[in-house]
C-alpha cells in the first residue's frame, strides 16, 4: 500500500500533466476598489471615501497609488460625513448638511497651520480676513475671498479662521467649483475632524489629514471619490 503522502504527490503530478492546478481551498480576492470603479479621474492617485449607506455619518477614507497597472493602498483612516448623511451630488441642495457623492478633483489646499512637511499642493494660509463665500447672490459664490467681497454677506459665508481645528489642514473638494450652480452647495472640503459629523464635508483625524497632504502629488492628478458601499450612490458608479 502506498503511503498517503506519496499518493497525494502522484495526484498533484497528474493534475499538472493534465493542465489543471490543485485547488487552494480559498476564494479569489476581489480586485481593489479603484479597479471596480467606472472612473478614477485619469490620474495615478485616488482617494476614496466610502459610507455604508446614505444615512451614515461615518465611513472610511482610503488613498491609493496606481503602480504598474495595479492600484495599491497607500493609507486608510476613519472618516466622517454630513450630519444628514450623503446624497447624489448632482441633486444636492445647499444647507442640507449632506455630503455630495461623486468623483471630484482637488483644486488646492489650505490651513490655519503651516503645511505638513512634504506637501506638494498649492497651500493657502488662512488669515484673519480669509472667507469662503456661500452667498448665492454673490459673484464670488463658492470661492475663497480675501478680504470678503462687498457683495458677499458675512452671514452667508464662512470665516475660515473661526474653524482653527477643522481647517488646520484641508483640501478643497471640486464639488460645484468649476462652474458653480447656485444653491447646489459651497465650501465642501476634506478637512480635520471637529466634534462630530460635518455640515457636508468629509473629515478625518488630524494625523490622517497630514499624511494625505504629504502623499498627494498634483502632477499625478489625484481625485476624491465619495460614495456608498452599494445602491444608487455606490462608489463603483463614479
Amino acid at each position: 500500500m502506498r503511503r498517503p503522502a506519496l499518493a497525494t504527490a502522484l495526484v498533484c503530478a497528474s493534475l499538472l500533466l493534465l493542465g489543471a492546478a490543485p485547488e487552494t481551498g480559498g476564494p479569489t480576492p476581489p480586485p481593489p476598489l479603484p479597479a471596480r470603479m467606472t472612473d478614477t479621474g485619469g490620474g495615478t492617485q485616488l482617494i476614496t471615501a466610502v459610507a455604508p449607506d446614505t444615512g451614515a455619518t461615518t465611513g472610511t477614507l482610503t488613498w491609493w497609488d496606481l503602480r504598474g497597472g495595479r492600484w495599491l493602498r497607500a493609507g486608510s483612516a476613519p472618516a466622517r460625513f454630513g450630519a444628514n448623511g450623503l446624497v447624489e451630488g448632482a441633486v444636492r441642495r445647499q444647507g442640507t448638511s449632506t455630503t455630495p457623492t461623486g468623483l471630484y478633483d482637488l483644486p488646492f489646499a489650505f490651513g490655519t497651520e503651516a503645511p505638513p512637511r512634504g506637501t506638494a499642493y498649492a497651500y493657502r494660509p488662512v488669515r484673519a480676513n480669509s472667507w469662503w463665500c456661500q452667498d448665492n447672490a454673490s459673484r464670488s459664490y463658492n470661492r475663497w475671498t480675501e478680504p470678503r467681497s462687498a457683495d458677499c454677506r458675512a452671514a452667508e459665508s464662512e470665516h475660515l479662521i473661526t474653524y482653527r481645528t477643522q481647517y488646520a489642514h484641508a483640501l478643497v473638494i471640486g464639488f460645484n467649483y468649476r462652474k458653480p450652480v447656485r444653491d447646489r452647495g459651497a465650501g465642501i472640503f476634506l478637512h480635520v475632524n471637529g466634534r462630530g459629523a460635518t455640515a457636508g464635508c468629509v473629515s478625518v483625524p488630524a494625523d490622517a489629514m497630514r499624511r494625505v497632504l504629504a502623499w498627494a502629488r498634483p502632477a499625478q492628478r489625484p481625485h476624491l471619490a465619495i460614495g456608498t458601499a452599494g445602491g444608487r450612490t455606490a462608489i463603483t458608479r463614479y
